[in-house]
């Protein structure tokens, strides 16, 4: 290495935007943690049409304030009524939210339950109740973890110790936490008080608004598996307490009598006597009943019922805070009664989303309403005839994505649950970013898997549930069907909810297409082929278990809620042979076809190691390099497994290994995509982020910074700029910009000092100002990744601080660091915090073993007893003064000239840095100035360039010879060429030279002004000579004023805003305006401004000159006069 002398380099130092991420402040051993832990995920939106609301809350004390559970996207809060949001829930354990709760009693206190309230074949499970104190900023974990989806909280009115939950329970299991759950510590302790039976939990929940010990509470008794929802059973039913739920009766008189499913209750607030219950029957019927003495017995009002997909994704009931007996039954379209159920009508929804969830209402306005559906949030102010949509919240649930190769920037589609399938682009060439405006829907419906044509990004394949599939020409946005169809006398075909579409790596005209079949198009789908037979178990799924055992056609069956069973769900084509091909299914069987589709081997999911039958296969992935390698995720969850089974092959599907190794327990895997380039390199996407694997699965990585807590269900990578692209189900897409650099991580290269990765091509265009800056503050926009060249390099340690050196060596030396790091990566940054919190809540969070943990604890607490010997002022001094150590990377273009240098942050693992493209010819500035504004700034040409990487510590700069090329690609180019171009160079240099010229002379013209101005006070202290040097003195000022005017215009006229006359300061902005910074460069006209400011340039000098050889000697003839010597 060389050491060089950083006096030399000192003044080349140009800094540049910067990104950066934190630093491990604790040293250790190398780790892929570390090294991982600075790629970070770009959030892109969209919010367009924004996703699906559980509940809304509205501060009583503050109705500008919001908290909003996400079905599947966590808490969400705004205190300006929807203008700006704050997410609450982002490092939580869970992502699906059912209800929340604002105490009464205190404004702060919010109660959440986890996991919505749906029988939706998409819905996630929730890990109980939390609570905040302090407005959602913190939370705490309050227990039922087991319960899976909460339906309701309440507080008591005027005891906040008292809560009740109701517990809805496992949806795809027996047993769990479900009933009603009652605490009398403030959630330290919970008793279940209403228990009906394994499958039976509580819906709904509802407490006398006079009298806090008369509580009402709905159960529901329901099961969902892969084949069938069974919503309903002899547990369901009404039941009253009258002594704050400790006990509870059931109040059935004039209820059907026939099995029950999901039932909403209301209670009047005018009237409390008055309940009402919308209640699902048997085979899509229902039923609205009322009872007008508080549950005795009840009328049948109406046969209305939550329709859609079923009653059991809707069926709650509102009753009016404003006019009695007006209720609202949410359903695709809310149901509206103005007289207390015996009649319907559709709530007016125009330009509103459908299936609703939530409504909510303030106390003071009759005519407010806030609504929660599947596509958002939506506010009317007159009564439900307009709608406002709340269009900021990025929380759309994507199932599947697609990416195109589009020049220069790349489109991304992905089909979502109830919002249509969208595209939209990766990045703009708008400083504001992504916006919903760059959005578009491609194909109605619920959107499912897309696919993209490679080379052709003007075709792309969208489908909506269960396999209407469409091919779309961008061109002209025209659709064409192109869904596989049965022929005579054949079984009709079983499409999965979420069908498989498979582009060809062979061929981009052939694609792949699966019902229970495997069809195959050779032309783009105008014509199909079945390659296959029926590859499922073609199972009868109502004469299949559910519920315990197989149950008569006479029950609340919700087949329209149910999926087609016995379906395929996932292709896998073998780049390495066209042949072979790989099909899974919904009921665990995988087949292979070695002679394209000829004939089929068939293997059942529990020949796999400890692969229960029921598994359903989530993906399979043939290997991009070896054709007898492949991947296979599977996903048991709908039989209440939530286990993650990954597995490979290398014989061609002979034997399969589990690759589980680093994913925990309880961590759904979704889809698994392979890297290009690097065959060791894997990501996953799983129910709770992303893992990635550098060795073909045999250990995983969480690999998530930058994610919230959310499943991944999809991934797909951009092989043209090696991007990871996300879709996530509840917070819309990520993408993880160039991650290259992982294909060089391994065991070795992390063991060394410093590692400078290779740059892409960085795309050198104008950036524009897209939309306005009046637009508002609720204006969504997501952000492009940083404009320029992205460098990123490795450190293998990080600089230790003279003081962190000293705090470490005071620190007991039993402590282990790997901990320490853990708990400050989590938010305990000293031992204080460490101390004071919980050990119980520190497991839980950093997920460290609690034995260690306590042995951490009692170190630290011994460590407070211990002596620590005073290091000395002049050591603090020392630390005190330690300059910020850095890495400096030179960029030098193809002639060897520098261009430019970055500083970047000197700490240990990954950083990036961009360049924005530009250089600085260097001119003069001040020495306290905090920023050059006076440099000459311009585009860089387009070509070659090399990057170098150095480090300073203190005096010291190093070269870590780490030498990386990389290209500038000029895009967007001119229409125009300008004629001046040949003398651009020698006019950059000319007006810099000019720039520096002129900012020596106005600093030196600053200093005599100020002198002057001080010659103006120092009079006073004049006695003998004061006469003339009064003379003197004005005939300065008077100078003073006039050059000032011939320099930047008379200030009279800019105070007032009056045109002025060319002055030096105005041509020299106009010689270098207009044209900064951008290709066209300067033109004749800015040529003209420079001559101009050249010749006043000239004629100002010498004066100049003149008043300043007075200045100093009417200075001289003052302090020899009496006046105070003047210091600079």
């Amino acid at each position: 290495m060389k050491n060089l002398n950083l006096v030399a380099f000192a003044f080349l130092f140009i800094f540049s935007f910067q990104l950066s991420y934190g630093q491990e402040k604790i040293d250790q051993k190398p780790s892929f943690s570390s090294a991982l832990g600075g790629f970070k995920f770009r959030s892109i939106g969209p919010a367009f049409m924004s996703g699906r609301i559980a509940d809304i809350a509205i501060d009583p004390k503050n109705e500008n304030t919001w908290y909003v559970a996400v079905g599947s996207g966590g808490v969400w809060k705004t205190n300006n009524a929807g203008t700006t949001w704050s997410p609450l829930t982002e490092n939580m354990p869970f992502y699906s939210t059912g209800c929340i709760t604002i105490d009464p009693n205190n404004n702060a206190s919010i109660w959440l339950g986890t996991g919505e309230n749906v029988g939706g074949r998409h819905v996630g499970i929730g890990h109980g109740i939390c609570h905040s104190s302090d407005g959602g900023k913190t939370w705490k974990e309050k227990g039922l973890n087991k319960s899976e989806h909460i339906s309701k909280i309440i507080v008591h009115p005027t005891n906040a110790n008292t809560i009740w939950v109701a517990a809805q329970g496992p949806l795809w299991s027996s047993g769990g936490e479900r009933g009603l759950y009652k605490s009398d510590d403030g959630g330290s302790t919970w008793k279940n008080t209403l228990e009906v039976n394994e499958w039976t939990g509580v819906t709904d929940l509802l407490i006398h608004p006079d009298n806090p010990d008369i509580l009402y509470a709905a159960t529901w008794q329901r099961h969902r598996n892969v084949a069938a929802l069974l919503g309903g059973g002899p547990g369901t039913s009404i039941y009253k307490s009258v002594d704050g739920g400790n006990s509870w009766l059931k109040i059935n008189k004039g209820l059907p009598g026939e099995n029950m499913g999901k039932i909403g209750l209301a209670i009047s607030p005018m009237q409390p006597n008055v309940l009402y219950a919308a209640i699902e029957l048997e085979r899509k019927k229902g039923a609205v009943y009322r009872t007008n003495n508080s549950g005795a017995s009840w009328s049948k009002m109406s046969d209305a019922v939550s329709g859609g997909t079923g009653p059991h994704y809707y069926q709650e009931l509102v009753a009016s805070p404003h006019v009695f007996d007006k209720i609202y039954l949410m359903n695709v379209r809310v149901l509206i009664s103005d007289n207390g159920g015996k009649k319907f009508y559709t709530m007016s929804e125009k330009n509103k989303h459908s299936d609703n969830h939530a409504l909510t209402f303030k106390k003071g306005d009759p005519n407010y309403m806030l609504a929660g559906s599947d596509g958002g949030i939506y506010e009317s102010f007159d009564g439900s005839k307009t709608w406002k949509f709340v269009g900021n919240l990025p929380i759309t649930q994507f199932y599947k994505l697609a990416v195109d190769d589009a020049k220069p920037f790349y489109n991304i589609y992905g089909g979502t649950q109830d919002n249509n399938t969208q595209g939209g682009p990766s990045r703009t060439v708008r400083r504001n970013g992504i916006s919903n405006s760059d959005w578009e829907v491609v194909l109605g419906g619920d959107g499912h898997q897309p696919a993209t044509e490679p080379g052709n990004p003007n075709i792309i394949y969208a489908q909506s549930q269960e396999g209407y599939i469409n091919r779309i020409d961008r061109t002209n946005g025209e659709v064409v069907n192109i869904r596989p169809r049965a022929g005579i006398d054949e079984p009709y075909e079983r499409f999965n909810w979420d069908s498989p579409i498979l582009v060809s790596h062979h061929d981009p005209k052939r694609i792949y297409f699966g019902s229970q079949r495997v069809w195959r198009s050779d032309n783009r789908g105008d014509n199909w082929e079945a390659i296959s037979k029926d590859l499922t178990k073609n199972q009868e799924r109502l004469a299949l278990p559910i519920m315990g055992k197989v149950q008569s056609f006479e029950n609340a069956w919700d087949v329209y809620a149910m999926s087609t069973y016995n379906t395929i769900t996932s292709l896998a084509e073998s780049k390495a042979d066209e042949n072979i091909l790989y099909a899974g299914t919904d009921d665990g069987i995988i087949q292979l076809t070695k002679d394209g589709g000829k004939s089929w081997e068939e293997m059942t999911v529990d020949q796999l190691p400890k692969v229960p039958s029921t598994a359903f296969v989530n993906d399979i992935k043939a290997d991009l390099f070896d054709k007898q390698t492949a991947y296979i995720a599977l996903d048991n969850h709908k039989f209440g497994d939530y286990q993650p089974y990954l597995y490979k092959t290398i014989d061609g599907g002979k034997k399969w290994t589990s690759i589980s190794d680093g994913i925990p327990d309880g961590t759904l895997v979704w889809r698994i995509v392979q890297d290009h380039i690097n065959p060791n390199l894997l990501f996953l996407g799983t129910e709770y982020g992303v893992y990635i694997s550098l060795n073909k699965g045999e250990k995983w990585h969480k690999f998530s910074s930058g994610l919230p807590t959310i499943p991944v269900r999809d991934l797909a990578i951009q092989k043209r700029e090696n991007d990871l692209v996300l879709a996530t189900f509840g917070r819309s897409f990520y993408v993880l910009d160039d991650y290259s650099p992982l294909r060089e991580i391994n065991e070795e290269s992390i063991g060394k000092e410093a590692i400078l990765f290779a740059p892409k091509k960085a795309l050198q265009y104008n950036r524009i100002n897209g939309g306005t800056r009046s637009s508002g503050g609720a204006t969504f926009n997501a952000k492009n990744p940083p404009y320029g060249a992205i460098f990123t390099y490795y450190l293998k340690e990080g600089h230790t601080s003279k003081r962190a050196k000293r705090q470490k060596a005071e620190m007991s030396e039993k402590a282990d660091r790997s901990l320490l790091e853990k708990l400050n990566k989590a938010g305990y940054k000293s031992t204080n915090k460490i101390l004071e919190e919980e050990i119980g809540v520190l497991a839980k969070k950093t997920k460290i073993e609690l034995k260690k943990l306590e042995k951490l604890v009692k170190i630290l607490e011994d460590q407070k007893t211990k002596d620590i010997p005073f290091p000395g002022w002049e050591a603090l001094d020392d630390e005190l003064n330690e300059s910020k150590p850095e890495i400096i990377l030179v960029i030098k273009n193809s002639d060897g000239k520098t261009v430019t240098q970055l500083s970047a942050p000197y700490k240990k693992g990954i950083s990036r840095v961009s360049w924005e493209l530009n250089t600085k010819l260097t001119t003069a500035v001040k020495a306290t100035d905090k920023r050059d504004y006076s440099s000459i700034q311009k585009m860089v040409s387009p070509g070659i360039y090399t990057v170098s990487m150095f480090k300073r510590i203190e005096g010291v700069l190093t070269d870590l010879e780490q030498n990386q090329q990389f290209e500038v690609e000029r895009i967007r180019k001119n229409t125009l060429s300008n004629p001046m171009e040949s003398k651009h160079e020698a006019y950059y240099n000319s007006i810099a030279e000019l720039t520096k010229k002129v900012n020596v002379y106005q600093n030196k013209f600053e200093k005599a002004n100020t002198r002057v101005k001080a010659y103006q006070k120092n009079l006073n202290y004049i006695i003998n000579e004061r006469t003339s040097l009064t003379k003197d003195v004005y005939e300065l000022v008077n100078t003073m004023n006039a050059l000032e005017r011939e320099i930047g215009g008379s200030p009279s006229k800019e105070e007032i805003g009056e045109k002025d006359n060319v002055s030096l300061f105005s041509s020299l902005y106009s010689s270098r305006g207009g044209w900064y910074p951008n290709s066209y460069g300067p033109t004749e006209l800015h040529m003209k401004s420079f001559k101009i400011a050249t010749e006043l340039f000239q004629r100002l000098q010498p004066k100049i000159d003149s008043y300043l050889e007075k200045v100093n000697a009417v200075g001289k003839k003052m302090e020899m006069a009496g006046a105070p010597i003047l210091l600079d």
